[in-house]
């Protein structure tokens, strides 16, 4: 039998990277959240055991944590504003003393990197104390302490992302002159993964980079070079860290609390002092900067990101009920979802979508992928500062109530803005966007229950 896994933090980013590629080494993965229903449009959904649990109500560890071999701690509060950094230390004291309790043999935990010996920030100095909590108990502690990670999807990577694309000159802090050493994400997952198949029972802070140490500012330069932008900088005075949080948190997809807590951890060089993590697993190839973006860049289609939009959004709406659109920014995407249920066969369905589709096709979209029956997307091929998708796809349910079989159908836009052009381009046409978008979904709906109401009458 597989050791048992266990990845705390299970909706965030770096658990949606981790738990295929444990699941991938033949691992029994079991995963926490608070919030379990919003795992359940991850592929991986069906292949762990998902639980809930809350780090702050150490009774809800006791099951969480039996039978555990190994527990990933990916756990942070910046989300909470301020005061966080008590909650990240009482949590992680909480999850050390359960795992204690339970006999779980090792901890494995991601940090920030900074120099200790010097001031830092409230951000950094509680990823330390986060780190240092944990080793209060006596189950050995991994830690890695980890720059700015590269990767689609990284709340870092996605704030350089927008704020790069969307200002030709880019509103800066002299914090973007400090030193940083980016890591690609899937370097941080080799050390994750190493860590839990070559590990000695004792504590270990190893700090982790890539090959190339560059400014902030640097980092954003080269970001708008692999995208053919040019990017100047306008170094201010003084921006006080409330406006700059307030600032990432509209144009980018960071929340501001989160984003307060990220500038502010700016003002510290991010840079390997000690080469520990690499001298330990020297078997690991250091992926360079420019690969690591490439990779990230490359992630920019529907079809390779995380369908986090489905997160709260468990349960099918009724059958009359008002067609909403939920708009995100999400991993270099703007995307409006939106669903509906049909009194119709999900392949009735499906075949009115293909005729939706086909009409499109007439007017600048092509065929990008096709699931029979399941899934339909479209690129769009208008000339626009950006890149569009439009996709469709459908299930079929079971309403408890009545045992009907309706069909759900899901309806998903994704426009990633070039630069300036692309940003005011989404803003400024986003009602007619809306507009086109209940248009669709209504009129998929509309075919399959005229479609159904001519059979009813024939028979």
């Amino acid at each position: 039998m597989s050791k048992l896994i266990l990845v705390t933090g299970a909706t965030g980013y770096i658990a949606s990277r981790l738990i295929p590629q444990l699941l991938d080494r033949g691992y029994t993965v079991r995963a926490l959240a608070r919030n379990p229903h919003c795992l359940y449009s991850r592929s991986w959904y069906d292949k762990v055991e998902i639980v809930q649990g809350d780090v702050m109500e150490p009774e809800s560890l006791k099951l969480v944590l039996q039978d555990v071999h190994t527990a990933y701690y990916l756990i942070h509060n910046m989300s909470h504003g301020y005061g966080y950094t008590k909650l990240e230390t009482h949590a992680a004291r909480n999850f050390a003393s359960a795992a204690e309790q339970a006999g779980v043999r090792h901890i494995i935990y991601l940090g920030g990197l900074a120099d200790n010996n010097q001031p830092i920030s409230p951000h950094m100095r509680s990823r330390m104390e986060t780190g240092a909590a944990l080793r209060e108990g006596r189950v050995p502690v991994t830690e890695f302490r980890a720059s700015v990670i590269i990767g689609s999807g990284s709340i870092s990577f996605e704030m350089i992302r927008f704020m790069t694309e969307l200002f030709p000159v880019i509103p800066s802090h002299v914090w973007l002159k400090n030193w940083s050493q980016p890591i690609a994400i899937q370097n941080v997952m080799d050390y994750l993964l190493a860590a839990l198949e070559k590990w000695e029972q004792d504590d270990r802070v190893l700090e982790i980079g890539g090959p190339e140490v560059m400014t902030y500012q640097d980092l954003m330069r080269r970001y708008a070079r692999a995208c053919g932008h040019k990017r100047g900088f306008l170094f201010l005075p003084y921006i006080p860290v409330k406006f700059m949080a307030f600032g990432v948190g509209l144009v980018t997809p960071v929340p501001r609390r989160i984003a307060r807590a990220l500038v502010r951890g700016m003002s510290d060089n991010s840079i390997v002092k000690q080469k520990n993590g690499h001298e330990v697993y020297p078997e690991i190839n250091l992926v360079d900067f420019d690969s690591a973006l490439r990779q990230a860049l490359e992630h920019l289609h529907p079809l390779k990101i995380e369908c986090v939009w489905a997160a709260g959004d468990e349960s099918p709406p009724g059958q009359n009920a008002q067609v909403r659109v939920h708009m995100l920014r999400h991993e270099g995407f703007f995307i409006t979802h939106t669903k509906i249920m049909v009194d119709a066969k999900p392949e009735r369905v499906f075949n009115s979508i293909k005729k939706l589709a086909e009409s499109l096709e007439t007017r600048q979209f092509v065929l990008d992928t096709i699931k029979p029956d399941q899934l339909l997307l479209l690129k769009s091929q208008k000339k626009i500062p950006g890149k569009g998708w439009l996709e469709w796809s459908v299930s079929q349910v079971v309403m408890p109530s009545t045992e009907n079989h309706l069909t759900c159908l899901s309806q998903t836009s994704y426009f990633a803005p070039r630069g300036l052009p692309g940003f005011l381009y989404w803003y400024l046409l986003y009602p007619l966007h809306i507009l086109k978008c209940r248009s669709y979904i209504q009129g998929i709906k509309r075919e399959c229950s005229t479609h159904q109401k001519s059979r009813t009458e024939i028979t």
